[in-house]
C-alpha cells in the first residue's frame, strides 16, 4: 500500500549496532536502534528483520558535543590566521568549510565563542543550506572594555535580543599574557546576573584564580581553561556545581602551526613559551578538579586549522589527564549536553532523544584512538556520512 503524503507516518530507520554506549556510562551489545522523524524511537536487542544500516561490527554513541570552538577562524590564502583584510563573505565561507569538517569528525553539536557571523552560519545550518553540527553561539565576547556594570547589563540584553545562545566574557587575560584578572568583580557580576535573569548561560574565560572566583560567586555557568586555579577555587566550583572546561587541544595545535600564528596579536615568541609552560599546570588542575568530582565538560577551543581534529581532545584527556575513556565520552555527550541546557534532547542514546549518532570502527572505551575512526554520522535523523555497508530493508 502506498501512503499518501497527508498523515503518512514517517519511515523508520533501523540501525543495528554491535556495541552501544548510551552517553551516561551504560553499554549494550547487539542492539537495534530505531529512528523516526529525527528522534530515537526505541533501543532493543537485535531482531530478525534486516536493518537499514548494519553497524554490527561498529560502536554506536550519541553524537559528540564540543562546547568551545571558534568556528569561523581559519588560515587565510597566505596560510596565516589573519582575517583583517577579508570580507565577511570570505570569513563565512571558511566557517562553512569548518562546520562540515567538524560534523564529519563526529561532532553533531558545537558552541562557538564567538563571532558576529555565527548567527548567519547557524541559520544556514538550521535551514539545511549548509551541512554542519547544531551551532550555538555567543557572538562576540565581553571584556573589561565593555563599559560600566549598567552598560554591560544593557549590552547583555541587546546580545540576547539579537539571538545569542550564551554570553561569553573574559574575566582574565590570555594565557599568553599571564592570565591575570581584567574585568572587575562588578562587571562580571553584571554580565552573569543579567544573563541569568534572561534565562541565558554564561561562559567565562578565566585562567587565574581571582577571575574564576569572581565568576563563580557571580553565578556564572562555566569556567573555561582554568589553568592556575587554586584548591580554594576548585572547592568553590565543586560546591556551586559550576562546570569546568580545561581544554588541551590548542596547547598542541598552536606549536604545530606556529608559523601561521606568530606575529599576530599576542602570538609572540614569549606567548608560545607561556603556552608551553601552561600545559603541565593545566594537567595538574584537571586532576585536582576530577578528585573533587567537578563537572568536567568537553571543549577544544578549536581555532584556525583545528576544525575537524576536535577528537584529539579525547586522546589528550586520557593520555595526559589520566581520565578513563568512558568518563571522557560521558563528558563529550550527556555532561556537555547538560551544560548547554539541552540534557533532555541531546547527548544520550535513548528513546525520545534527538537522533544525533556517531559510530566508530573500534570501541573508544577499549582504545581511545578509535575516536579518530569515524564510520557513520547522523544528525537529527539524517545520515551525513556512512562508510559502512548499507542495507535497505524490504518493506
Amino acid at each position: 500500500m502506498i501512503a499518501t503524503a497527508f498523515g503518512a507516518e514517517p519511515a523508520a530507520i533501523v540501525i543495528r549496532a554491535g556495541t552501544v554506549h548510551d552517553g551516561k556510562g551504560g553499554t549494550l551489545r547487539n542492539q537495534d536502534v530505531t529512528v523516526r522523524a529525527g528522534k530515537i524511537e526505541s533501543v532493543r536487542p537485535a531482531g530478525k528483520m534486516r536493518p537499514t544500516y548494519d553497524l554490527s561490527g561498529y560502536t554506536l554513541m550519541p553524537g559528540w558535543i564540543d562546547t568551545h570552538v571558534h568556528i569561523g577562524w581559519h588560515f587565510n590564502r597566505n596560510g596565516r590566521a589573519d582575517y583583517k583584510d577579508e570580507s565577511p563573505a570570505e570569513f563565512m565561507l571558511a566557517g562553512a568549510a569548518n562546520v562540515y569538517a567538524t560534523l564529519m569528525a563526529g561532532f553533531t553539536t558545537v558552541q562557538s565563542l564567538g563571532a558576529d557571523t555565527d548567527g548567519e552560519l547557524r541559520s544556514a545550518i538550521d535551514r539545511g543550506v549548509i551541512p554542519g553540527p547544531r551551532l550555538l553561539t555567543s557572538f562576540d565576547a565581553f571584556t573589561d572594555r565593555a563599559g560600566t556594570p549598567d552598560e554591560i547589563r544593557e549590552l547583555v540584553r541587546k546580545r540576547v535580543a539579537a539571538g545569542a545562545d550564551v554570553i561569553k566574557l573574559f574575566s582574565t587575560r590570555s594565557i599568553r599574557d599571564g592570565g591575570g584578572q581584567t574585568m572587575s568583580d562588578a562587571q562580571i557580576q553584571a554580565a552573569c546576573s543579567e544573563a541569568k535573569l534572561l534565562g541565558k548561560r554564561t561562559l567565562v574565560h578565566a585562567h587565574a584564580s581571582e577571575g574564576a572566583k569572581a565568576a563563580v560567586l557571580a553565578g556564572c555557568t562555566t569556567i573555561e581553561h582554568g589553568t592556575f586555579l587554586s584548591d580554594e577555587v576548585l572547592d568553590l566550583i565543586a560546591a556551586r556545581g559550576v562546570f569546568l572546561d580545561p581544554n588541551f587541544h590548542t596547547l598542541f595545535h598552536y606549536p604545530a602551526n606556529k608559523k601561521a600564528f606568530l606575529g599576530i596579536g599576542n602570538y609572540t615568541e614569549q606567548g608560545f613559551v607561556e603556552m608551553a609552560k601552561a600545559l603541565p599546570i593545566r594537567v595538574d588542575t584537571l586532576k585536582r578538579a576530577v578528585a573533587r568530582k567537578i563537572r568536567i565538560v568537553f571543549g577544544t577551543d578549536a581555532v584556525a586549522g583545528a576544525h575537524g581534529s576536535n577528537a584529539d581532545e579525547f586522546l589528550h584527556r586520557v593520555e595526559l589527564g589520566g581520565l578513563s575513556p568512558m568518563d571522557v565520552l560521558i563528558s563529550a555527550t550527556s555532561r556537555s549536553a547538560e551544560s548547554l541546557g539541552m540534557g533532555d534532547r541531546i547527548g544520550t542514546l535513548a528513546p525520545g532523544f534527538l537522533a544525533d549518532l556517531v559510530a566508530t570502527s573500534g570501541d573508544p572505551v577499549q582504545d581511545i584512538k578509535s575516536v579518530k575512526n569515524i564510520a557513520f554520522v547522523m544528525k537529527n535523523g539524517i545520515v551525513y556520512s556512512n562508510t559502512t555497508p548499507r542495507l535497505i530493508a524490504l518493506r
